[in-house]
């Protein structure tokens, strides 16, 4: 999709999708070996930001327009809603990690 389509906002909102899932499932393994995996468990936020990626990517997929409906910018509004449903459930789930973190860090755990 970003290379069909490659503007910044796209760009930027894939990128800082592919990271957030890069370094949430790396934290949820950390997690894991800690044997603190349910401190990071799957939240409704999270849910709803995966609904919406798949939506946005469908739509932006289709790329075709109806008459009364610019579904392509449609797509592109809810990548970018994803986007912002990403960065604030990554703030989630590292705020949940952070004092297993901390302790793991200074060697409590």
């Amino acid at each position: 999709i970003v290379q069909q389509n490659p503007t910044a906002l796209m760009a930027v909102s894939s990128a800082v999708i592919v990271g957030r899932e890069i370094s949430i499932s790396a934290l949820r393994e950390w997690m894991a070996e800690l044997g603190q995996r349910a401190a990071v468990s799957v939240a409704w936020i999270g849910k709803f930001k995966t609904m919406m990626q798949i939506v946005a990517i469908v739509v932006c997929l289709h790329q075709r327009d109806l008459p009364e409906l610019r579904l392509y910018r449609i797509g592109e509004g809810l990548l970018v809603l994803a986007a912002v449903l990403t960065i604030w459930s990554a703030f989630i789930y590292v705020r949940a990690a952070w004092p297993i973190m901390r302790d793991a860090d200074s060697g409590k755990i």
